[in-house]
């Protein structure tokens, strides 16, 4: 007889995304797309684009008084959005 060696399926995509190179991208394109729920509707509002370059989240906004305010709660955006991916993503936020 053999031993089977049983794991979750999500533990067995977790690895082959990682073995692929896949695994930061993806994390990538779910932090973006939660960045509506984590800033709120307000400021996704004026959200004109988001990127991640180098784990720098750079945010485009359309309204100049708002960069103002948003870049003084910068850390506590890096902690929520980081928090609600579950891995270290992003490192510092910059608006443009």
């Amino acid at each position: 007889m053999f031993k089977r060696r049983e794991q979750p399926v999500s533990l067995l995509i977790l690895r082959n995304l990682r073995v692929f190179g896949l695994e930061t991208p993806l994390l990538q394109k779910r932090l973006i797309e939660s960045w509506p729920e984590v800033a709120g509707a307000a400021i996704a509002r004026y959200t004109t684009s988001l990127h991640i370059q180098n784990q720098t989240l750079y945010v485009r906004l359309s309204v100049p008084a708002l960069r103002a305010d948003l870049s003084m709660q910068r850390h506590a955006f890096v902690q929520r959005l980081n928090q609600h991916v579950g891995a270290q993503v992003i490192a510092d936020i910059r608006f443009n």
